[in-house]
């Protein structure tokens, strides 16, 4: 095998293959959980051939090995667990919630709900853009073009609370369809449209003294919806005889979900919903952009904890109101700051090996994946991780002054360039603003060389 040699040394470090309780991978990390943490040779795990970095985190051992490589190295190991793996049958997941904490149990679990909606979500704002291209490219779209490119366009965001509802009820273990179904009711045309009500040319129904209106856009509703639907399911089915379970249940699970949700618990998770929402872009927002400044900072920071996920629920939120998301262009810069910080690094190290994996780890942060990068060149030396904060810092500076931000959400860096075709201008300043925290990050980190260099010793 190609690497048998990669997989003994992680066997040595970890402890022998029969200390292994459970093993996974997702896009660059071969992520194990073990049943002894103790028999772990950190010194080991950090120089296993193949692999450019290790770290832990919530309960696993995460070894970098980078997009591509990471799925090769997995099968192999499936291979020679073989027939010993019989406790790895259980569930990653499972295995991975009990080691967290109820704040990270809560991002995980709304992590596990919206990533699934991100391709379409990113399709939607692709096509924003090239709608934008086709009018900067001097295009005339007459009333039909343009309502078939608002089709495109609004028809997901329209839509959110059912795809939401569906992903959540999945998630908890209901049927899907039953939470298909609600969610569709949230946003039926017969209830006023919310955004119709929010700017003053529809007004709400009114029942039992209660103001209802539809639930376009909604996230945190629609999640609720998803956990109803599947703890009724449940708790129905318990005493529901089995002959009458086909139409009793589905009938009492969604009647009872509708009623709560448009009577009681959704107009108070609507204003739950806004005001957390306004609360952060007021705090991003803040003046002489220093919420800004901070976010570029820390962006890669909360990535190390794993919080990141659950800023998708702000970008949705910007982009549901306004159209536009500041967030994913703050993002870009800061992993921009770490690129720069981590590319300038590897020029630092003599050994060519060590250079090439350097920059090897590098190199995926163009295309949105920075973990590599953290972990197995940045983190290892906090005055390169603090000279890629800095930079960060720098460059949502700018993309303040610029008053910069994207049309969508889910995609950055290089592939981000696809969410700003739709204004030449913003292209440009979106290159910029890349280019200035790179170069930031990169000259910080020259002009530390020789502490760097000795503390990478």
């Amino acid at each position: 095998m190609k690497y048998q040699k990669s997989i003994d040394a992680l066997f040595d470090a970890i402890g022998g293959k029969d200390n292994i309780k459970n093993f996974e991978h997702c896009a660059t990390r071969l992520r194990i959980i073990l049943k002894d943490d103790s028999k772990l040779d950190k010194e080991k795990a950090e120089n296993i051939p193949e692999s450019r970095g290790y770290f832990y985190n919530t309960g696993q051992h995460q070894f970098i090995y980078g997009t591509g490589k990471v799925n090769a190295v997995y099968s192999e190991l499936q291979q020679v667990m073989g027939d010993t793996s019989d406790d790895n049958s259980g569930n990653f997941k499972e295995d991975v919630y009990k080691n967290l904490n109820p704040v990270q149990r809560v991002v995980r679990v709304l992590a596990d709900i919206l990533v699934p909606l991100i391709p379409a979500l990113v399709t939607t704002g692709l096509l924003m853009g090239i709608r934008g291209l086709l009018i900067e490219l001097g295009m005339t779209l007459d009333e039909n073009t343009f309502a078939l490119f608002q089709m495109l366009t609004d028809t997901a965001f329209a839509f959110l609370p059912v795809l939401i509802a569906y992903s959540a009820t999945r998630k908890f273990g209901g049927n899907p369809i039953l939470g298909i179904v609600v969610g569709l009711m949230l946003v039926s045309p017969q209830l006023p449209n919310a955004w119709d009500v929010a700017g003053g040319t529809a007004e709400p129904l009114t029942i039992f003294g209660l103001d209802i209106i539809g639930y376009q856009g909604s996230i945190f509703p629609a999640i609720i919806v998803g956990w109803m639907v599947s703890r009724l399911e449940v708790w129905f089915r318990k005493f529901v005889p089995q002959i009458m379970d086909l139409i009793v249940t589905p009938f009492l699970t969604i009647t009872i979900t509708l009623a709560v949700m448009l009577f009681a618990l959704g107009p108070v998770l609507q204003v739950v919903e806004t005001t957390v929402i306004n609360s952060l872009v007021y705090l991003i927002e803040a003046p002489l952009g220093i919420g800004y400044i901070i976010f570029g900072a820390v962006q890669q920071l909360i990535v190390i904890t794993g919080l990141h996920h659950s800023i998708g629920i702000v970008e949705i939120g910007l982009l549901n109101s306004t159209g536009e998301n500041v967030i994913q262009t703050l993002t870009t810069v800061s992993m921009a700051g770490q690129f720069g910080a981590a590319i300038s690094a590897a020029f630092l190290f003599k050994d060519k090996v060590k250079k090439s994996n350097a920059i090897s780890s590098a190199v995926p942060t163009l295309f949105g994946i920075t973990e590599p990068l953290l972990f197995g060149v940045n983190l290892r030396a906090m005055r390169v991780f603090g000279s890629g904060m800095a930079a960060g810092a720098i460059g949502g500076f700018v993309v303040y002054l610029l008053n910069l931000t994207s049309t969508g959400m889910g995609i950055t860096f290089v592939p981000g360039l696809l969410l700003y075709t739709g204004d030449m201008t913003a292209l440009i300043q979106y290159i910029a603003v890349i280019l200035i925290s790179f170069a930031v990050g990169f000259v910080l980190v020259r002009i530390q060389g020789s502490k760097i260099r000795e503390s990478f010793k």
